[in-house]
């Protein structure tokens, strides 16, 4: 928080413009950072020390103790696999089984990285083949993807979702964008799904998905599925069904007609535990010389953060049922989803009820991704600062409530729309309040650019 200055009305910033749980207010959940401090302390302050047991739960202690034993007795303080320690992608593997309803994972084709981002950037860089290749993204969209495409020279095709039909997706938009992109010369190997949606906060459906794996398989596109929402899925009429299962359930793991790489991380979720830097990629039906290169790439980086290898694995194998603090833990994390639901629905709902905005409901995710009118002079004034008009809007709304938010322009949008992103991680109170601002905000914005 920055202290209230003389120059501004408000008393401190409220940091809406990044999911960045924990920096807002966010709790840690007790038993990992339980795990992780006996797993970071040497042996004889930790799992050894004669009062571990007055200090930690037994599960704890024993799970530390496991970890240990399987990093072969050297701690956090070593390189692990370049891939990640084996214990840990089996710990993610026997997750991603489960979650798919018994859909096989392999330990060897998961690469842990430094949360998901590394992951992203390191499949981009080994599609980059030359100049001429391009993946298609959707719009709007995570900026990690069009600035790594940037970096290396990529072509980025934008598929548009449908912010009238919840930020969905149809086969017709996503045909039109591959084949203007064919016809300006472009060879486009690879799609990104992010789903649930960022900054757009919606959840495909089980039959949307289907339809993405059915499109790249038949066009021969390497298919990446941003998946690190997974857990936020707010709406009771959704639920996140993820693109493995879907290409298992129309055969396309077993007859090797799909290309998958999938991503997940402990940023989001109900962890929040950004700065560990967990994540990790699952490739599904990728050649194994294909393989082989990114494990070169990896090994390049030696390996990933052992904390946030740590962390993953605590996040997908939590303390077991009936163990001492499964019931806390469970209530925790609990505790934390229907504080995100309760936001998502205030922040969503309220920032739709203000005249002028338009606001889809969030039904998953951490954000939501308004759009408003901009009076014409205040579209005049921004082009006359070099800037757009979201830009000169977001930047009014900071200096004059101390809400930082992000323009929708930052994720790309269709011509003539105008918005923003905005979490709903503050504290409850925090978030009612400044819809209340936002609202008022907008009526004095607009009243000085009439």
């Amino acid at each position: 928080y920055q202290q209230k200055s003389r120059k501004y009305k408000f008393d401190k910033i409220l940091y809406t413009n990044i999911g960045n749980p924990h920096s807002v207010g966010q709790v840690p959940l007790t038993w990992p950072r339980q795990v992780m401090a006996l797993v970071n302390l040497p042996d004889s302050h930790g799992i050894n020390h004669p009062v571990a047991k007055q200090l930690f739960p037994i599960d704890a202690i024993e799970r530390a103790k496991e970890i240990k034993s399987r990093l072969g007795g050297h701690g956090l303080g070593a390189y692990s696999h370049s891939q990640g320690a084996r214990c840990f992608r089996e710990d993610i593997a026997g997750f991603i089984k489960a979650r798919d309803g018994g859909v096989e994972s392999d330990p060897e084709d998961i690469f842990m990285t430094n949360g998901a981002s590394s992951a992203i950037q390191n499949i981009l860089t080994a599609l980059a083949k030359d100049e001429k290749c391009g993946t298609m993204i959707p719009i709007p969209q995570y900026p990690i993807y069009s600035a790594t495409c940037e970096l290396l020279g990529i072509h980025q095709v934008g598929y548009y979702l449908d912010e009238s039909k919840g930020w969905d997706l149809t086969m017709e938009e996503l045909e039109r964008s591959l084949n203007e992109a064919k016809a300006n010369g472009i060879s486009v190997n690879s799609f990104v799904l992010i789903n649930p949606g960022n900054p757009t906060g919606q959840v495909l459906s089980k039959e949307s998905v289907k339809d993405v794996c059915r499109f790249c398989s038949k066009q021969n596109l390497v298919l990446l599925a941003d998946e690190v929402y997974q857990e936020n899925v707010y709406d009771k009429n959704v639920q996140f069904f993820s693109c493995k299962r879907a290409a298992a359930e129309l055969g396309m793991i077993n007859d090797g007609t799909l290309e998958l790489v999938s991503f997940h991380s402990t940023s989001k979720g109900l962890f929040g535990e950004c700065g560990r830097r967990g994540g990790y990629m699952e490739l599904t039906g990728i050649d194994s010389r294909v393989k082989g290169q990114l494990y070169k790439l990896a090994s390049s980086g030696l390996c990933s953060s052992l904390d946030g290898q740590v962390m993953t694995s605590l996040m997908v194998r939590g303390p077991s049922p009936g163990s001492i603090s499964y019931d806390s833990h469970q209530k925790e994390m609990r505790e934390i989803y229907e504080s995100l639901k309760r936001r998502s629905e205030v922040v969503s709902h309220g920032l739709n009820s203000i005249p002028g905005f338009s606001c889809q409901p969030s039904q998953g995710a951490m954000y939501c991704f308004p759009s408003l009118l901009v009076p014409g002079r205040a579209i005049v004034e921004a082009d006359s600062q070099g800037i757009s008009p979201d830009t000169l809007y977001a930047v009014d709304l900071l200096q004059k409530t101390g809400i930082c938010v992000v323009p929708a322009s930052g994720f790309r949008q269709k011509e003539g729309r105008f918005g923003f992103r905005t979490t709903f991680l503050p504290p409850e109170e925090e978030m009612r309040d400044a819809v209340t601002a936002i609202s008022k905000h907008y009526l004095e914005f607009c009243k000085k650019f009439s």
